[in-house]
């Protein structure tokens, strides 16, 4: 039996050993997805899945975004119809709930999709906060990333890189990568304004259908997902209905695949 001293130094050991190890074989990506909400596991599933090397960020200790809370905190939440081959494939549970809307427990389903996507292979780093892209010859090539408590509390801390052929700005209501691409870097994005237009006020069908359809390649390299698609083009929030968040990260790692691929054959 090992001696306590031991015992203590080898928990120290193993934890230092496997998580700079994890680190470093992140230190070049295929996918670098900031923001952890469900957009951005499902990217990440779909990415891991498909084979690419994918490294999902997000700044709190308990990555999943809103649907933790589902609604109010009333931790239930709906999907509907067209979203549900993604639930059944990710084996969440749910029950029908009027027309074509079914509910799902929301602690259920943000743990689920977790479990999926690190299962794939995808892999997940919480606590952190990415302050800054990666910006070469006109492209994002990956993020700046640093610890979240250094950032909060102002400390004069340099950060470190992940580089990646692709980003995804999954970062919700607020669109942090966008807006730092558009306002450090001086370019015009991909959007109606050719900046960060705001999300508009509460419309939930809408919302769903443009949360799909605004979900693209808004710079080289740069790719939103989720709410940060609707907030980059001025569309509507829509609420604790979540299948057009499913449907935007399964679209969106099909779009970053593509630009994978055709980047790796120059």
């Amino acid at each position: 039996m090992l001696k306590i001293s031991a015992m203590e130094t080898l928990i120290s050991r193993g934890i230092i050993d496997s998580y700079f190890g994890k680190l470093k074989s992140c230190l070049q990506l295929d996918a670098a997805i900031v923001g952890g909400g469900p957009s951005g596991i499902v990217a990440a599933y779909y990415l891991a899945k498909g084979g690419y090397k994918v490294a999902l960020l997000d700044r709190k200790l308990s990555p999943g975004g809103g649907m933790w809370g589902g609604a109010m905190m009333f931790n239930d939440i709906v999907v509907q119809e067209e979203a549900m081959p993604i639930v059944q494939e990710l084996a969440l549970s749910y029950r029908p709930y009027g027309e074509g809307c079914y509910i799902v427990d929301s602690v259920h389903a943000t743990a689920g999709l977790l479990y999926q996507a690190t299962k794939a292979g995808a892999t997940v780093f919480n606590c952190y906060s990415v302050e800054d892209v990666v910006y070469k010859q006109g492209r994002v090539g990956g993020v700046v990333v640093n610890w979240t408590p250094v950032l909060r509390e102002g400390l004069h801390v340099d950060p470190l890189t992940l580089l990646s052929t692709t980003v995804l700005d999954a970062t919700g209501h607020d669109c942090e990568i966008a807006r730092t691409v558009a306002r450090k870097n001086g370019v015009r994005l991909n959007t109606p304004t050719g900046g960060v237009a705001g999300e508009m006020s509460m419309d939930a069908a809408e919302g769903e259908r443009t949360t799909v359809e605004n979900t693209k390649e808004i710079y080289p390299g740069l790719f939103v997902s989720g709410m940060a698609a609707n907030g980059v083009s001025g569309s509507f929030r829509m609420g604790p209905i979540f299948g057009g968040m499913l449907m935007s990260g399964r679209k969106v790692a099909g779009l970053m695949a593509q630009a994978i691929d055709a980047a790796r054959k120059g």
